[in-house]
């Protein structure tokens, strides 16, 4: 080993010594300065750490995936998530390849006074949990993989994987399970918040659909869990996010479907408003499993006149489309119509522009077990244009087989809810986003007495330890037992977070 290392260094000099001086001396000189050094981190607490070159030469040398440091190719774009709100500088970034890497990186943050640990998947963190400032950044944008079992009707994905990725091969044999509904979502995310889509109200959500997982925990341990092995993991992943470890293999069950569906959208005046929402209220929770159903009201900045609209996704027998849509139909005459039968993957990637969290933004969101006419004339009387902001409230429906699920059946206990309600405004990226973030917050506070709960995918950096431990109802002190015996010294906190201590 060290003849080989003195060989490559004889190189280099050679080749050094080959340019002229000022070149040979900028060629060392730039050598030099790629050699780790010392790097001042935080640790989970906030408490500052150094770790020294050789703690990092180590780490670089047992990784097989790359190692990424301030001033590295690749080190903007990996600490950067979707939200441009968040520019934070994570102290190293470890991009795994494989689970060996995974461990490692997940050892180091552990071994080095417990390091502040967030994991990126899809960078899709509303919050920005999937970022840090001087911490250790797990970026899995490596580490994909999509294996279709067609008999078996069986998927299993890597940790890092894409939920358009999972979409594009599962359907490729008239195949699907929940996911979603931006194609660029990371799954591992996605799925251990609980997982929503566009046929969550027919197949569950993709919780419901998971069959296994392999999970490294906070020990550096490699786990599988299932009904069978590690059961209380398996019940805590299903919707108590990453407060566990990192997943680095799903498993999913696949139903068939047909691959066209018939989605788009009709919108309305906002004069309609207040008929849309009734309509929206009185048949969203009763409609058929297969239709997803949405509204959303935007108003766009500059002045420009704003509209009402449901959204749609169904995915059952073409011909009862008009049975289906009869209830909406009562509406009348919308201002615009754009329904037609479309290839379901690419219903998945249609909102990948148009989605509010890829911008500068600023999201409030919470469970509404029902829209009585009191929340919908707060919606609507609250809802204010401005000239330099966009404003949107939307909303996606519950109910169908996500309700015929046992609130203690996995770690998501909000099966009960009418539709998980969001608010959102955004601005261009650059200007001071104050004002805008304060007018949100009012007017969510006239809707949030309707409220019970929250989705913590759609997680709010406000969040207090209170409202997360509400939010989690009874099974919270069931979540607080599955952390005290993976994570006990809270590793994995960029989440919604479920601090270990006492149970009751």
């Amino acid at each position: 080993m060290r003849r080989r290392v003195f060989i490559h260094s004889a190189v280099a000099t050679a080749a050094a010594i080959s340019l002229p001086r000022r070149d040979a001396f900028a060629a060392v000189f730039a050598a030099a300065s790629r050699r780790p050094q010392d790097l001042d981190a935080v640790t989970g607490d906030g408490e500052r750490v150094t770790l020294t070159a050789q703690a990092l030469a180590d780490l670089k040398a047992r990784l097989r995936g790359r190692l990424l440091l301030a001033g590295n190719e690749g080190y903007d774009q990996a600490r950067r998530i979707l939200n441009p709100s968040f520019d934070k500088f994570p102290a190293l970034i470890v991009q795994p390849t494989g689970v060996a890497d995974i461990r490692t990186a997940i050892n180091f943050a552990r071994d080095n006074r417990g390091l502040l640990l967030a994991v990126k998947c899809g960078g899709h963190s509303h919050s920005g949990q999937s970022t840090c400032d001087r911490g250790v950044l797990l970026d899995l944008s490596l580490f994909r993989d999509v294996r279709v079992d067609p008999a078996a009707r069986r998927a299993w994905v890597t940790g890092g994987s894409l939920l358009g990725s999972v979409d594009h091969e599962t359907m490729a044999h008239g195949l699907v399970t929940t996911l979603g509904t931006v194609s660029h979502t990371g799954v591992g995310g996605l799925v251990t918040g609980g997982g929503f889509g566009r046929v969550g109200r027919r197949f569950g959500l993709a919780i419901d659909n998971l069959v296994g997982v392999d999970i490294v925990n906070a020990d550096g341990e490699l786990r599988h869990a299932s009904d069978q092995e590690n059961p209380d993991l398996f019940w805590g992943v299903r919707g108590g996010g990453g407060n566990f470890g990192v997943v680095t293999s799903f498993q999913f069950r696949l139903h068939p479907m047909q691959r066209q569906v018939i989605a788009g959208r009709i919108m309305y005046p906002m004069a309609k408003a207040r008929d849309v929402l009734t309509v929206y209220a009185e048949y969203a929770g009763t409609a058929p499993d297969e239709l997803d159903l949405g509204w959303g009201m935007v108003l766009p900045p500059g002045g420009a006149d704003g509209g009402v609209g449901l959204q749609i996704c169904y995915s059952g027998p073409a011909a009862q489309i008009d049975r289906v849509l009869a209830p909406i139909r009562k509406l009348g005459t919308p201002v615009s119509e754009k329904l037609e039968a479309m290839d379901y993957v690419a219903v998945q990637r249609s909102g990948d522009v148009t989605d509010p969290r890829a911008m500068a933004t600023y999201l409030k969101s919470g469970f509404v077990p029902r829209i009585p006419p009191e929340l919908i004339t707060a919606i609507i009387e609250g809802f204010e244009p401005h000239p330099a902001r966009a404003t949107q409230i939307f909303s996606q429906a519950g109910g169908g087989a996500i309700a015929r699920v046992a609130p203690d059946a996995t770690a998501f206990s909000q099966r009960d809810i009418h539709s998980n309600l969001l608010a959102a405004v955004s601005w261009k990226f650059g200007d001071d986003g104050t004002e805008h973030i304060r007018w949100i917050k009012q007017y969510w506070a006239t809707l949030e007495r309707f409220t019970h709960g929250f989705y913590v995918n759609d997680l709010d950096y406000d969040a207090t330890t209170a409202s997360v431990q509400a939010n989690y109802r009874n099974n919270h002190q069931r979540l607080v037992a599955v952390k005290n015996k993976y994570d006990p010294k809270n590793l994995f906190r960029m989440n919604a977070n479920v601090k270990p201590g006492l149970t009751e």
